[in-house]
């Protein structure tokens, strides 16, 4: 980590980015008690979030724009563009502009679609291999320590002073962004538009779709094609399939196991974020020494015990699991986005980083829906005991198979054999 902070480029991004993910994590929340305070419905305030998740349907598109051009005045034009959209919010004056809070989340989602591709692509050409690791696990671990202050920092904020200081503040922290990748010295080649060239029956589908088709599925296809991919997708894939019942019986842990308040919860998260600080960080030197494929196995079979350890009715065990859940995350995280990074080439970046998001998040999204539906049918020892069986099925595929134990070859930035370049 230390040696990543000597490095200019890694070193301005770094302070940026910290800014930004902390107005982003304080605006989220304010603007959900916003929406309660306008309407009185917790329903309400809850669709703030659910507008911010549709932005996962044009993740793909963000995907294929980030590959069509360079990523560092994509990243300063979309900072600049959020910066002014969170202004919107200025607007907002009774119950009747609450549609225009979700109208201004819908876009946040937008353009977290743009920011997340079009940061891993700029990660992969502005920093060397070996330090991608360290990268990812210093946003990261960000994120998480962000994850203890910005809650309290969103709610009080919102108390003292209201939500367009609040909108104000955040449109700030996009400029910080912003003017920290203008520090940012880096060599972008211009971009290529590909094509992949097609016979028989798959040109035939390319004439029906057009060659749009043929670019912006291209990360999914080369996330297919790639073996070591395809199996970290399909590995933790079945692992999402149950983490999203984390969102409903952590409740039931609460309340049921050890008689505690709801807001007793804010401790359990404070513990898992602690563990978070610690994982972050460590992701990186695991990597030095063993594969990431083999990180993300190991991160999700740490995620198993955690698992196992809250489901005794005892607060000792379940605090011990939830530093350890909040420990294993960050290493699945890093593992999984350093893999992504090091086994694509920089002109699918974007493309494959919106692919595996996308891939990603359906499992999980299904999964809280149906934990929520669970929860209140199920004992909640019941559902963790499947968790942690299906958890450790997934760490089991992963950590066995022969080629997530082979060291990642440096990927060529060349044209793909199976593409044409054309400008």
């Amino acid at each position: 980590m230390r040696r990543l902070l000597r490095d200019r480029n890694a070193r301005a991004y770094l302070i940026g980015q910290a800014f930004s993910l902390l107005g982003d994590s304080s605006l989220w929340l304010a603007l959900a008690i916003w929406v309660k305070e306008l309407t009185g419905s917790a329903a309400d305030a809850g669709l703030t979030f659910f507008f911010f998740s549709l932005s996962s349907v044009v993740s793909p598109f963000a995907g294929m724009i980030v590959d069509r051009v360079r990523r560092r005045p994509l990243l300063m034009l979309t900072n600049a563009l959020s910066a002014g959209l969170v202004l919107a919010l200025f607007g907002v004056s009774g119950r009747s502009q609450v549609w225009l809070i979700y109208l201004v989340m819908s876009l946040y989602g937008v353009s977290y679609a743009f920011l997340g591709s079009g940061q891993s692509a700029l990660l992969k050409v502005m920093l060397p291999e070996e330090q991608l690791g360290d990268a990812n696990g210093a946003l990261q671990t960000l994120r998480e320590a962000l994850r203890l202050v910005a809650p309290l920092v969103g709610a009080g904020l919102f108390a003292a002073v209201g939500g367009h200081v609040i909108a104000l503040i955040d449109a700030a922290s996009f400029v910080i962004a912003l003017a920290s990748l203008v520090f940012v010295r880096v060599e972008e080649r211009p971009p290529e538009r590909r094509l992949a060239r097609a016979g028989g029956r798959e040109r035939a589908r390319q004439i029906t779709l057009g060659p749009w088709w043929e670019e912006i599925s291209a990360g999914a296809r080369h996330l297919w094609r790639t073996v070591v991919l395809r199996q970290l997708m399909a590995g933790t894939a079945i692992a999402l399939v149950v983490v999203g019942f984390f969102e409903s019986v952590t409740f039931a842990i609460v309340a049921d196991g050890l008689h505690r308040p709801p807001t007793f919860l804010g401790v359990l998260l404070a513990c898992q974020g602690a563990g978070a600080i610690v994982g972050g960080p460590a992701a990186a030197p695991l990597m030095r020494r063993i594969q990431p494929g083999i990180v993300v196995g190991g991160g999700i079979g740490l995620m198993a015990g955690a698992t196992t350890l809250m489901i005794p009715p005892s607060l000792p065990l379940v605090v011990a699991g939830t530093v350890l859940l909040g420990l294993a995350l960050p290493l699945v995280v890093v593992g999984i986005f350093t893999l992504l990074q090091l086994r694509t080439p920089a002109e699918l970046q974007g493309r494959v980083y919106s692919a595996a998001d996308t891939v990603l998040s359906m499992p999980q999204t299904l999964s809280i829906g149906l934990g929520a539906a669970l929860v209140g049918v199920v004992e909640y020892r019941i559902l963790l005991g499947v968790v942690a069986l299906v958890l450790a099925a997934s760490a089991a595929y992963l950590l066995t198979r022969k080629e997530q134990h082979l060291r990642p070859e440096p990927c060529s930035d060349e044209p793909l054999p199976s593409t044409v370049g054309t400008r």
